[in-house]
């Protein structure tokens, strides 16, 4: 499971994160988003060296950015502060300041679980993997329900928008508070989910023009309807003590599945339309 997860969270770290910025089209993110690989390879090496001083330091690094990431969102209420006024675009506007804060969670647990340190009563298993879940439950996630909420400008696009945002925020208090906590922000954050996917499938992918991104697009609402019966399934059984699948189970299944099915499927599909977007702008 280490090498699974170990890739899995390289994915996130070198290519969802720096893509993801990118689809925001917000210039103030331009600066960080350039200078990601430097922050971004070092988390990556330190995630395949010895636990210890080395992995320390070059985590370290990566939580650097992370940090300087997730400064970006109070920035942005300072600077911005009229799409949290408004109806209309505050749901997408907190689902984009929870996408820039939640790898700043990941780093810290990455930083704790390379120095072989167990960190608020939680041992390294769990630590590692920590890391990726906020990278891809935690900043895909948020990401795409906001991009999904700007193009379904509805009720459902917005509830999508404000739950996964509130589910990732119960899920992370659970992980202090009780497996019953952390079952409410599954369900919380599933019912987002689901929402993102119904209206990738019914909004988002009949419109978006060509066969690839439509594929793309249909790839990561099915595989996320799927994924989130298993994340659910899991918070479940954790806090009733029904049986479930184990943590080895759901990286390859779970954690795969939102990692290539639904996070890299998403961006990709989503870089698409903006190109495609930016084409017909220039032709216009």
């Amino acid at each position: 499971m280490p090498v699974l997860v170990n890739l899995i969270v390289m994915l996130g770290m070198l290519v969802i994160v720096p893509v993801g910025l990118r689809l925001t089209n917000a210039p103030d993110l331009d600066r960080i988003r350039r200078l990601w690989p430097v922050f971004a390879v070092p988390g990556a090496v330190a995630l395949w060296l010895p636990r210890g001083p080395g992995a320390t330091v070059l985590a370290l690094g990566y939580g650097l950015g992370a940090v300087l990431l997730a400064l970006h969102a109070p920035a942005r209420l300072v600077r911005r502060p009229r799409p949290l006024l408004a109806r209309r675009t505050a749901p997408a506007e907190i689902a984009l300041l929870t996408a820039l804060s939640t790898p700043a969670i990941a780093a810290v647990a990455l930083v704790a679980e390379r120095s072989g340190r167990p960190l608020f009563g939680f041992g390294l298993g769990i630590l590692a993997l920590t890391v990726p879940h906020f990278h891809f439950a935690g900043f895909a996630a948020a990401l795409v329900s906001g991009l999904v909420s700007r193009v379904a400008d509805s009720a459902a696009g917005r509830f999508a928008a404000l739950s996964v945002p509130l589910g990732t925020l119960l899920v992370l208090t659970g992980y202090f508070i009780g497996d019953w906590a952390e079952l409410a922000g599954a369900v919380v954050l599933t019912a987002g989910m689901w929402s993102v996917a119904l209206l990738t499938w019914r909004t988002v992918r009949p419109t978006s023009g060509d066969r690839t991104t439509r594929l793309l697009l249909a790839a990561s609402a099915v595989v996320l309807a799927v994924t989130m019966v298993l994340a659910l399934s899991w918070a479940l059984g954790e806090a009733t003590g029904l049986p479930h699948p184990t943590l080895t189970w759901m990286a390859a299944t779970h954690g795969v599945g939102n990692a290539l099915g639904f996070a890299l499927c998403s961006v990709l599909a989503w870089q698409r339309l903006n190109h495609r977007a930016t084409h017909e702008g220039r032709n216009a």
